[in-house]
């Protein structure tokens, strides 16, 4: 029989970061139940989890109470031992956070006051610490915080060895299988011309999210807005030595980071990214993953945000904009390391897609997690950063 005509007792939809942690504890908690992970792809890591900046975030940007702060720390913790347990490559390597705006202070005060909070260890630094710590970076107002818990990992590494441990545990994976066709009243489902009937479906689709809770009626206010990110790599012969994660101060005016620097568990270092609307949810490269109907509707709702200008919308076109010109992109990184140059930027295939979450009745863009249900299926709607920190702490919460 073809193993696509099954029954299963729970299915995921999407073999991302969020998707097999879903899986993997569904299994721990019904280890007797059948389970099959159904991805479009061919392979893992084609999409946000597997072009992921392998930062495990420590949970200090996030609102205390926030579900975003509840599952960061404890999701980096679990995601830590698990790179251990594993022998998974893991850079405990830190972050600093700088100072880029006057003002800054305040923020800063604000992240310490989040960081106590959210039982995440920081402290402040001045310019002589700093230095101690990082030479190259310069803080603007001569404070900054050290952020020690921050790390880094290999995120297809840990996409493919929580694979590994679904197969072993007899959890079926399916890749190159799209859904084509949701039959939400009669629990089943369509991929590649094939019937699978479920008890329970698990969306755990990251821009196809919206697309699969529709087919079930439900989160019909919500749709997919893409933003890319493009990175550089920083040169060897920039002379540059960067010994830690290097982050600005967030500007709270708009819903994003910035411009960051990233070292690798390879020692590779990278920065980015920008925060351009992407004019498809697959759009990494110039025409690649546009389509008519997707891209059209896309562009009208970067022209309405625009013109609305919620959450510092239109501020965070004209600012990300410019950096599609490296001239400008070092610019930005001239403010946490002076002495970069845009000759010290090379180009790379670094390019990712961010999933955000757009609530069309309010129009804002969704910044917590958030999850829907019916009585057969949940739905992860919005798994921004910090998803793959998160993921193991998320996939406990949602079940």
């Amino acid at each position: 029989m073809n193993p696509l005509s099954r029954s299963y007792d729970f299915v995921v939809v999407g073999a991302g970061i969020v998707g097999l942690t879903l899986a993997a504890e569904l299994r721990k908690k019904f280890p007797q139940q059948t389970i099959a992970v159904f991805e479009k792809e061919a392979d893992l890591g084609k999409h946000a989890s597997g072009r992921n900046s392998g930062v495990l975030h420590s949970g200090i940007y996030y609102s205390p109470g926030s579900l975003k702060a509840r599952v960061s720390v404890e999701g980096r913790r679990l995601m830590k031992q698990y790179c251990e347990e594993h022998d998974l490559p893991i850079h405990n390597i830190g972050k600093v956070i700088l100072p880029v705006r006057d003002g800054d202070d305040q923020q800063l005060e604000l992240l310490l006051s989040r960081a106590k909070a959210n039982g995440v260890q920081a402290e402040l630094l001045d310019d002589k610490q700093l230095a101690e710590i990082e030479p190259s970076a310069h803080s603007r107002t001569g404070k900054s915080l050290f952020v020690p818990e921050a790390c880094v990992v290999d995120p297809k590494a840990v996409l493919h060895c929580i694979a590994k441990e679904l197969k072993r545990q007899n959890v079926d994976l399916f890749f190159g299988s799209r859904i084509t066709k949701v039959d939400s009243t009669c629990s089943n489902l369509s991929a590649n011309g094939e019937n699978v009937s479920f008890g329970h479906l698990y969306n755990a689709a990251g821009v196809y999210a919206d697309v699969v809770a529709r087919a079930f009626g439900i989160a019909q206010q919500y749709t997919i807005l893409p933003f890319k990110g493009i990175y550089y790599r920083l040169s060897e012969s920039s002379g540059i030595s960067v010994k830690h994660l290097i982050y600005a101060v967030p500007d709270l005016r708009v819903p994003f980071l910035g411009v960051h620097f990233m070292k690798t568990v390879a020692d590779e270092v990278f920065l980015g990214p920008t925060v351009i609307p992407a004019f498809g949810r697959e759009n990494y490269s110039l025409f690649q993953g546009l389509n008519f109907f997707d891209t059209g509707s896309i562009l009208l709702r970067i022209a309405q945000q625009y013109v609305r200008n919620e959450q510092g919308f239109r501020m965070l076109i004209h600012k990300e904009g410019k950096r599609f010109l490296r001239r400008y992109f070092a610019e930005a990184a001239q403010a946490l390391v002076p002495s970069i140059r845009p000759r010290h930027l090379l180009s790379c295939d670094k390019v990712g897609i961010r999933a955000q979450l757009l609530d069309t009745t309010t129009n804002q863009l969704v910044m917590d997690f958030l999850v829907e249900k019916t009585s057969n299926s949940t739905h992860v709607l919005n798994a921004v950063s910090p998803a793959f920190t998160s993921s193991f702490a998320f996939a406990k919460l949602v079940l």
